[in-house]
């Protein structure tokens, strides 16, 4: 397995709320489901993600409320909310232009100098 990336700062909220568009989910499946999805590529602590969870909760992107794991354990469901649906639109819209725009430098053709 290559090396693990860090999260780019400022991308981890939106991640969060595009593993929730697929529906319900508790902290630890959020982190299994990033994992799962990206080969576990990121460099990505559970803490992390609980802090973002909160925080968004905070902003009104998300709510919360217990449920009961498939291993019958009491935990906190999170799922997005109008606005953190609106916002992951919003930021993945923007993330992908921004994306795509580096990538375009990127990949450029180099010209010889004069």
């Amino acid at each position: 397995m290559a090396a693990r990336s860090p999260v780019t700062k400022g991308t981890l909220d939106v991640i969060v709320l595009r593993a929730l568009a697929w529906g319900p989910m508790h902290g630890f499946e959020i982190v299994e489901w990033i994992d799962r999805t990206t080969d576990q590529s990121l460099d990505l602590t559970d803490a992390a993600v609980y802090q973002a969870l909160y925080r968004m909760e905070r902003r009104k992107l998300l709510r919360a409320e217990w449920g009961t794991t498939e291993n019958n354990r009491r935990a906190r469901y999170y799922r997005l909310t109008a606005a953190g649906s609106a916002h992951l639109r919003e930021e993945t819209q923007r993330w992908v232009h921004y994306a795509d725009t580096v990538t375009g430098l990127l990949t450029a053709p180099l010209k010889p100098r004069r």
